[in-house]
């Protein structure tokens, strides 16, 4: 079974509802490249009139997530993942519908392969960029997932 923007999307209604009741849609992924959008609205807001920095941050983890997710699946290997640290920045007000986008495909295969190959745990950082749809950067965020292949 592939990983696909409708079956994340269902799975956030069942699995992690507080995402998906805050708007948090993924839009497209393939081998490459996750972007998920969320829309500023009264529910997923802050009391300054933007969108909290938790539901940016949802958005953000998803769009690594769901490539480490769609990686491990295509590799047939059992491995584990979990963030082990993240960090963000703020530059702009996020207000409308802002897209997150993570294109790092290719640095997770090489942390997959190499963890294949040596059997050691293995840490990657990705990164995902919120943008508003001025295409001006309001967030960035930064994800280092840790991978290790189960016996």
């Amino acid at each position: 079974m592939n990983v696909s923007p409708s079956k994340l999307n269902s799975f956030l209604l069942f699995k992690l509802p507080s995402a998906y009741f805050c708007g948090v849609r993924t839009k497209s992924l393939n081998d490459t490249t996750c972007v998920v959008s969320v829309k500023h609205r009264w529910f997923n807001q802050n009391p300054f009139n933007s969108m909290f920095w938790a539901v940016q941050g949802m958005a953000a983890e998803l769009t690594t997530g769901a490539l480490v997710m769609s990686k491990i699946r295509s590799s047939g290997k059992k491995i584990s993942m979990l963030v082990a640290s993240n960090n963000a920045s703020f530059t702009k007000k996020a207000t409308g519908r802002i897209t997150f986008t993570c294109d790092q495909g290719q640095k997770i295969d090489d942390a997959i392969a190499k963890a294949i190959e040596t059997g050691e745990g293995q840490t990657v950082t990705l990164n995902s960029k919120g943008i508003n749809k001025e295409g001006l950067q309001v967030s960035d965020f930064n994800f280092e997932w840790t991978l290790k292949v189960r016996s």
